[in-house]
C-alpha cells in the first residue's frame, strides 16, 4: 500500500504534486513497450542480459511480472514532483513552474564552467579561492543580464564584441582615434543594453 500524506496528522511531511502530460504519456508508453519487449525476450530464452525490469526470477526460473507493468501502465503520463513547501507558501502549479525552470540553475553551472572558465582553479588560500568564485558569480549575473536583455546566448554575445577594437593614438600632440566598424549583431546588442558607442 502507498502511504498516504495527511497535512493534519503530519504537518511537516514533505508533499507531492502530481502532473499529467500526453506527451510523456507518448513517451513512457513506448518506452514501456519496448522494456516488456525486451522481459519476453528474456523469460523466452531469445536474449540474455542481466535482469530487466518486468522479469521476475523464481526458483531460477524467470518469468514477465505482469503486475509491475500493469501498475505501469498505469502510471503513464504521470510524474510526481516532492517538496518540503508548504501549499500555503507555494502551490501546486508553482512547485511545477519551479522544477521546469531547473535548467536555468544547471545552465548556469555549464556557464560557469566553459563560458566563465571558473575552473580550473589554482588557489589554496579560502580568501583567493573565494575571491575567485565571487568574481566569477559575478560574471555569471552580468552573463545573465546580457542574455535576458539582448535575448543572445553569453557564447554569442562574446564572439560579436571580441573582434571589436577601439585605440587612441597620440601623434605630435594629437590624438587619432581607430575602431573597427560595429556588425549588425553588435550593434543590436548595444542597442537592447541602450548603449551609445563613442
Amino acid at each position: 500500500a502507498e502511504p498516504v500524506w495527511n497535512p493534519d496528522g503530519h504537518a511537516l511531511s514533505w508533499r507531492a504534486v502530481w502532473a499529467y502530460s500526453a506527451k510523456r504519456a507518448a513517451r513512457d508508453a513506448k518506452t514501456l513497450t519496448l522494456q516488456e519487449n525486451r522481459a519476453i525476450a528474456v523469460v523466452a530464452g531469445e536474449k540474455t542480459a542481466r535482469t530487466p525490469r518486468f522479469v521476475k526470477t523464481s526458483n531460477g526460473a524467470t518469468t514477465l511480472d505482469e503486475a509491475s507493468l500493469a501498475r505501469a501502465r498505469r502510471l503513464v503520463g504521470l510524474k510526481g514532483y516532492v517538496t518540503n513547501i508548504p501549499a500555503h507558501l507555494m502551490s501546486a502549479s508553482e512547485v511545477i513552474a519551479s522544477y521546469h525552470d531547473l535548467w536555468h540553475v544547471e545552465q548556469s553551472f555549464r556557464m560557469s564552467k566553459t563560458d566563465l572558465r571558473a575552473r580550473p582553479m589554482f588557489h589554496h588560500a579560502r580568501d583567493a579561492i573565494e575571491a575567485h568564485l565571487t568574481i566569477v558569480f559575478a560574471a555569471l549575473a552580468v552573463a545573465r543580464y546580457l542574455q535576458d536583455a539582448t535575448g543572445l546566448s553569453i557564447k554569442k554575445i562574446i564572439h560579436a564584441l571580441r573582434p571589436l577594437q577601439q585605440i587612441t593614438v597620440t601623434i605630435a600632440g594629437h590624438e587619432h582615434h581607430a575602431r573597427d566598424p560595429l556588425t549588425d549583431t553588435a550593434q543590436g546588442i548595444l542597442d537592447a543594453l541602450d548603449i551609445q558607442p563613442d
